[in-house]
């Protein structure tokens, strides 16, 4: 699959992730970010991520979601 539509995928899935009901829970864990904003900033990393190379290896923008959900360590930089 191609970077842009890595890309592309990843941002469809990143936004019904950040809008789904079930997201309700993250005012109660988080102080001050909103899931749009943590989801936002996570989906410019993994962008950056894959503009770089990083996710080469995989076959689709799940595959991507998943893994930084497992391991948020690919991410460069992140914390």
């Amino acid at each position: 699959m191609k970077r842009q539509e890595l890309i592309d995928e990843v941002k469809e899935l990143y936004a019904n992730i950040a809008s789904h009901e079930s997201q309700r829970h993250f005012h109660q864990t988080t102080t001050g970010v909103t899931p749009e904003a943590y989801y936002e900033k996570l989906l410019d990393a993994v962008i950056d991520e894959i503009r770089g190379g990083t996710f080469d290896n995989c076959r689709s923008g799940r595959e991507i979601v998943n893994k930084v959900a497992a391991d948020k360590s690919v991410i460069s930089g992140w914390s």
